[in-house]
């Protein structure tokens, strides 16, 4: 995972920053992520501490987290998701600013609910948890491959999307995000120069047009993307780029194919604008 900030304050002294759990660290990491995203400019160093599990763990975990304080000069921060009180308490004990993230959310949540947590340690990305969600999961990566830049048409109607737009346009990447992360069924296919003459959709699309779902970039970022590919060639020269993305840009309006661009977007941008427009529920949590 990249620095959050895109541009460093000089000013700031940089601060370590660590994300525990008993488990992964996923959790930990996604959500400290996604408020140190709020800070520009903030320079920081990151570190994953998975399967914290045991005071032995807790305490050498402190160590490092000290030693990033004397090395900084400035308090570390530690985003921690551990489940057991024990060694919880013993990262709270560290010189550093601990923020943790299941105390924050889980006790007013028992208060809500009237239920005790069962406080179960790696509960959230156990594959044994839920066993429907862990096929649903890999059957639908199974799937995406299959489907991936039309390789095929068969079982179309299993699919829960199909993402269409010209080459190179994200429509790889964001399928195997949607399958693996939210486990949907999403296969991809190509608008090639046969489909721009007949000014028509692949007879093999028709069927599920509700399923469609059109990506579409800029020209100028489509030439950049293809000349990484095969520089200096027809496919990624500016003028073809423009005319594919024109032509793709006609045909999906003619057709009624709801679009984004993709050219500023991050896949998470773009999987969670698909999901909202087609109205796709997420089968793995």
């Amino acid at each position: 995972m990249s620095t959050p900030p895109a541009v460093i304050n000089s000013q700031a002294p940089r601060r370590s920053v660590f994300f525990i759990s008993d488990g992964t660290g996923i959790t930990a990491e996604t959500l400290g992520y996604a408020l140190l995203t709020q800070f520009e400019g903030l320079p920081v160093r990151q570190a994953r501490m998975p399967f914290i599990d045991a005071v032995d763990k807790a305490h050498a975990a402190v160590s490092r987290i000290n030693q990033a304080h004397r090395d900084d000069g400035v308090r570390p921060i530690v985003f921690n998701t551990l489940v057991n009180a024990e060694t919880s308490s013993v990262i709270h004990g560290a010189d550093a600013l601990v923020l943790d993230l299941f105390e924050t959310f889980i006790g007013p949540l028992e208060r809500e609910l009237g239920l005790q947590s069962t406080h179960t340690i790696g509960r959230s990305h156990s594959a044994t948890k839920n066993q429907v969600e862990y096929n649903n999961r890999i059957e639908a990566i199974n799937f995406t491959l299959a489907h991936d830049d039309g390789q095929t048409d068969k079982n179309l109607a299993e699919s829960d999307v199909i993402l269409v737009g010209v080459s190179r346009s994200g429509k790889t990447p964001t399928s195997l995000y949607l399958a693996l992360t939210f486990g949907l069924k999403a296969a991809n296919y190509p608008l090639i120069p046969d489909d721009f003459e007949r000014q028509t959709l692949p007879n093999s699309l028709v069927p599920y047009r509700s399923k469609l779902f059109g990506l579409t970039i800029l020209p100028e970022r489509l030439t950049e993307i293809r000349n990484e590919r095969r520089a200096n060639s027809k496919y990624a020269s500016i003028e073809n780029c423009r005319y594919e993305v024109a032509e793709a840009e006609a045909l999906m309006r003619r057709e009624g194919i709801r679009w984004l661009s993709t050219t500023t977007k991050s896949i998470e941008e773009i999987a969670t604008t698909i999901l909202d427009e087609i109205k796709l529920e997420r089968r793995v949590f």
